[in-house]
């Protein structure tokens, strides 16, 4: 397979290969990368070409091995289930109590002979994890414990720790986020053909004809496929993808345009200077799958805390036959080891919070999320679409001399109830709540795209729109006390200016209204102990700090495109510890993917929803508050966990290295104990009803659970 080197660092290669893949084949690339003893991961995105491996350092052969690859190896290697995700699990609980429950009704002997079975990748695992890893970690316990049973002849302990320890594991892959590898699909501009001008005339060729400096031609309502600069046309573009703007900005000549952006209005010609796996679209995609391999490296705190308990165990164990010469008083200090419970009852207690946060409109893909929300000191928000609603409302009309108010808008509603974008519609919506019905007197209406609309009324010239049409394009001028007006209301809203004849006749003010519950939740947020409350957004900057100053976040950075979102969080990360961002859109997605914890809306883009740590589903941002006390809750019950753990397996260690109790029956007391810990782990750790605007403050009698 032809490839590229795009990136190296030590143990880590990016690759990128040309040509078409389909989902199917990208699978079959990384699932046989993936089988390779010295690559520890491999995984490949179609649309971008990018092939990302994490190596044990022999860059030769891992090189040797993309170069041998040939489409006979993986095109017959189909995905299972297109589409799905291979670790999903979806049915594995099911699978896993049917056979524990058929394994109980076998045979002793055969019953016997299926665990030693079970048990052997276990021991394996612990045997060749010493050898490795030269040190003592719960799966050389595990697997002591486990053989310790079977050379001792008690099997049945040996299968209760076994399944036990198959339940944990299960749990883990249960609760364990999805894989990234199809995000950048999502992030995919899906255009096969394109017009372009070659030669003074228009052609559609497919994508892959396509050349740098090609005259590529996009239409209104078309999405733009190819990064470029505007050489012809001018018109309205939507590009909330990438900058977060609410509103369609003009591009006319020497203006870039990013692939994925829609032209609204007008007609551009594009000279092209990136397509395919080379836009800006595309390496989003790439930061998000930077980003989310390095948060897959975070261990797991149980996992930590059962590997340092694991020496403990062994000298322990060690002691006490050195001193007794009883095996069995020496197993009894496996039996009734730390870690297993630990191991088992933190997972549950995660699994426990999460089901908890989805009862309350928030879908948490893991554990260590809620863990940082606990203690993150930072909360960054974005602004347009998360704490507004992203639909434009007329706030005011100010009306100019003498020209009367409900006149103002019926005019301006009568002229654009023509054209339906977003701004226009919010006009006319305004004026059929107030009821001003507005029977059409003008004459035909002219629309000059990127400018405003033109009509007439008798003698009169109608003119609405933007600053640049009124005053650059048609030379109004307004008075020193008008510029006054206009320069303190264009610093709060996006603002239509209407004419009647060559006057000033009103200010038609639109904003995306605050969310109800915005700025409660900054409060709350303060409240809980967050000592730093920012915004972020690709909105001007007197309508962010107006709505900073509004909602009381403490710092506010405007006018930013993704990669300065995502350099910020980095930033933050770097200066003040775990950084929790919240956003809606895809051009939000690289900054909730950098972030310790990224938290979107239901609301949001798909690419927005998949990235995130913490989905709310109600749409509430009450639930960020509800989740930081969530994690708080669930860090509390691990430790009260891990507390009971110690003072029931250091009292059965006494117990059975004194000889008090015997092994089997040590472990049999392990195992209830743990069943114990684990009940406890699966209670509640919120009581009380979700918090919404207008029922107050949380009470002490929503708190913690237990």
């Amino acid at each position: 397979m032809e490839y590229s080197i795009a990136h190296e660092l030590p143990g880590r290669l990016r690759l990128r290969c040309p040509g078409d893949f389909t989902s199917s084949e990208a699978w079959a690339i990384g699932e046989i990368l993936n089988t390779q003893e010295y690559i520890k991961s491999a995984v490949f995105s179609p649309r971008t070409g990018s092939l990302l491996i994490h190596h044990d350092g022999d860059r030769r052969r891992v090189l040797e091995a993309v170069r041998v690859l040939d489409r006979s190896f993986y095109r017959e290697i189909g995905d299972p289930e297109p589409g799905a995700d291979a670790d999903d699990g979806s049915d594995s609980f099911p699978r896993f109590f049917l056979g524990a429950a058929v394994r109980s009704m076998l045979p002793r002997p055969v019953r016997y002979a299926v665990n030693f079975l079970r048990a052997l990748p276990l021991l394996g695992k612990g045997f060749f994890g010493l050898i490795r890893n030269r040190r003592l970690d719960v799966s050389v316990l595990d697997a002591s414990a486990v053989g310790i049973s079977m050379l001792r002849g008690d099997f049945q302990t040996a299968a209760v720790i076994t399944t036990l320890l198959a339940l944990g594991d299960l749990i883990e892959r249960q609760t364990r986020k999805k894989s990234k590898a199809r995000l950048a699909d999502s992030l995919a501009v899906h255009v096969d053909k394109l017009w372009v001008r070659r030669n003074g005339s228009e052609t559609q060729i497919p994508m892959g004809e396509l050349l740098i400096g090609d005259m590529a031609v996009v239409r209104a309502g078309s999405v733009i496929p190819v990064d470029g600069v505007v050489a012809e046309g001018e018109g309205m573009v939507n590009q909330t993808v990438m900058t977060g703007e609410s509103e369609a900005v003009r591009r006319i000549p020497g203006l870039s345009v990013f692939a994925g952006t829609v032209v609204e209005e007008g007609e551009l010609v594009v000279r092209v200077t990136a397509f395919e796996n080379k836009t800006r679209i595309c390496k989003i995609a790439e930061m998000i799958e930077e980003s989310e391999y390095l948060k897959a490296e975070i261990q797991n705190r149980a996992e930590r805390v059962a590997d340092a308990i694991v020496p403990v165990s062994f000298l322990l164990a060690a002691a006490v036959y050195l001193f007794t010469r009883d095996a069995a008083r020496a197993a009894a200090a496996l039996m009734a080891d730390y870690s297993c419970a630990v191991k088992l009852t933190t997972p549950l207690t995660v699994l426990s919070a999460m089901r908890e946060g989805a009862g309350r409109g928030m879908l948490i893909k893991g554990g260590r999320f809620l863990e940082t929300l606990a203690s993150a000191n930072t909360v960054v928000f974005d602004k347009t679409g998360t704490l507004t609603v992203s639909t434009p409302v007329v706030a005011k009309v100010v009306p100019f001399g003498g020209y009367e108010r409900d006149e103002a808008l019926r005019t301006a509603a009568c002229l654009e109830e023509h054209f339906p974008h977003s701004v226009a519609r919010a006009v006319v919506r305004q004026a059929e709540i107030e009821g001003l019905s507005h029977r059409e007197k003008h004459s035909t209406v002219e629309y000059m795209v990127a400018h405003g609309i033109v009509s007439r009324i008798g003698d009169d010239r109608l003119l609405i729109g933007s600053a640049h049409f009124i005053f650059d394009d048609e030379g109004i001028v307004c008075t020193p006390e008008q510029r006054e007006i206009i320069d303190r209301e264009s610093g709060r809203y996006s603002v239509l200016y209407l004419t009647v004849g060559d006057r000033l006749a009103a200010l038609i003010c639109v904003e995306d209204p605050l969310r109800d519950d915005a700025r409660a939740t900054v409060n709350m947020l303060h409240e809980a102990g967050v000592a730093k409350v920012v915004m972020l957004t690709g909105d001007n900057a007197g309508v962010a700090g107006n709505a900073a100053r509004y909602l009381g976040i403490d710092e506010f950075h405007a006018g930013l495109l993704p990669e300065d979102k995502t350099r910020m969080i980095k930033e933050m990360k770097a200066c003040a510890g775990p950084v929790v961002m919240v956003g809606d859109g895809i051009n939000d997605s690289p900054a909730l993917s950098a972030a310790d914890v990224g938290i979107a809306m239901r609301s949001g883009a798909d690419i927005a929803r998949e990235v995130a740590d913490v989905v709310l589903t109600e749409n509430r941002l009450a639930g960020i508050v509800e989740a930081r006390r969530l994690g708080e809750g669930m860090m509390r019950k691990i430790h009260r966990g891990y507390s009971y753990i110690i003072g029931v397996n250091s009292l059965l260690l006494v117990l059975g290295v004194t000889g008090v109790i015997t092994p089997a029956f040590s472990a049999l007391l392990h195992n209830l104990s743990t069943l114990v810990s684990s009940v406890y782990s699966l209670t509640p750790v919120l009581n009380g009803p979700a918090w919404r605007p207008g029922t107050g403050r949380h009470g002490k009698d929503e708190g913690e659970g237990n």
